[in-house]
């Protein structure tokens, strides 16, 4: 399922086959909410670009359009047109950072609706039929997202429950995978690894959950307020602590350079927001550093956004054309920016798989670290 062919020091170079076919990583998933890509991006625009793997949210497709009518409508992979794989995660996340009203007990969480206010309650086994509804490639554990900073009291308690919950989605997986009219029998289940910056608790952790042999584990609670060095050294104590044979996924996570860091550190799968909500508000990466097309010194530049850049925008429009649509306020605007940015990313994990093919990721890090730094003398709002 899961077979690494190059390593370059921790970073690896693998395939992870699944049954809506093998995904190269390490690799970037293009962030799909509500089961689409935020700034008009159609299935056909993904295949052009290079995706491999798109990730939808559970909470939100359970609240609106009803996870019951995805599987009337044969999974989410035929009702988005998308016959490559999909991961879906737990709704954890959202059921901790949206709902304004809610209570933890063991069995689960009860909270309202963003939507409507209607109450909802959620827990290991309700996310797993969820999941399994959508009849997504990946399903990921339900768990805790602990508020950062929390105590070291608070955080031991979240993660054993966040562990019995696993244990939980493993069993409810296995039941869901064996019935008749399941959408997807063969869905993978990932655990969390939990702990906040309490690398010990994060250790213990990893040590307990991979005794499950799940189909892959993923770092948890991570970008969600700590330095980039805490993170960093977060990943440098779990990661080693994690199955080898098995794929790691950072969370969230993040910017080009935090992908750098962490592919350097053995992480193979990640998804942010990032390059489509910036794009959104005309902010575009480069290999000289993310720009701001709204600023005033495109208003006359007909170069593309990256000279050598093979996107969609850069193939044919120019910084002052897409500045304009985006003052505007012209949907065009944002859907080439946005396209342009998942076009950066997915290229540069490519770029990334063949420099640790090629046992020189290190050479390649430096070298794009520093080329996306160029700008950031000339322009302080345009970092990496």
């Amino acid at each position: 399922m899961y077979q690494i062919k190059a390593e370059d020091g921790k970073a690896k170079q693998a395939e992870f086959a699944t049954v809506h076919g093998t995904v190269q990583t390490p690799v970037f998933m293009n962030v799909g909410t509500a089961a689409a890509i935020k700034g008009g991006v159609s299935t056909e625009d993904l295949e052009a670009i290079g995706t491999q793997i798109e990730l939808s949210n559970t909470y939100h497709l359970h609240v609106r359009p009803g996870d019951e009518i995805v599987k009337q409508m044969g999974g989410l992979h035929r009702f988005m047109s998308w016959n490559r794989p999909i991961l879906t995660d737990s709704g954890g996340f959202q059921v901790f950072s949206l709902a304004k009203l809610r209570k933890i007990k063991e069995e689960g969480v009860a909270f309202q609706s963003h939507v409507d206010g209607r109450r909802i309650f959620m827990g290991p086994e309700e996310s797993m039929r969820i999941q399994s509804n959508l009849g997504s490639t990946i399903a990921m554990a339900f768990d805790e997202c602990i508020p950062n900073p929390s105590t070291r009291e608070y955080v031991e308690n979240s993660v054993d429950r966040t562990t019995r919950w696993l244990v939980r989605c493993k069993r409810e997986m296995a039941r869901l995978n064996s019935l008749l009219d399941t959408v997807n029998p063969r869905q993978l289940l990932f655990g969390i690894n939990q702990g906040g910056t309490y690398a010990d608790i994060r250790i213990r952790h990893a040590r307990q959950i991979r005794e499950l042999d799940l189909d892959g584990y993923a770092v948890g609670g991570l970008a969600v307020g700590e330095t980039h060095e805490e993170m960093y050294h977060i990943l440098d104590e779990v990661v080693p602590e994690l199955p080898r044979e098995k794929p790691v996924y950072l969370m969230g996570v993040g910017t080009p350079a935090n992908i750098l860091e962490a592919v350097d550190r053995g992480v193979d799968f990640f998804d942010c927001v990032y390059p489509t909500r910036n794009g959104r508000h005309g902010h575009v990466y480069t290999n000289q550093g993310k720009r701001n097309l709204f600023n005033a010194r495109y208003q006359l530049d007909d170069r593309p956004i990256e000279e050598g850049c093979a996107c969609p925008a850069c193939r044919r429009y120019s910084r002052a054309y897409l500045r304009h649509l985006l003052k505007a306020g012209e949907m065009l605007g944002m859907r080439l920016c946005v396209l342009h940015n998942l076009y950066f990313y997915n290229t540069m994990m490519t770029e990334i798989r063949q420099a640790i093919a090629e046992h020189r990721y290190q050479e390649y890090k430096k070298q794009k670290l520093a080329g996306m730094r160029q700008e950031k003398g000339k322009n302080q709002e345009e970092e990496i």
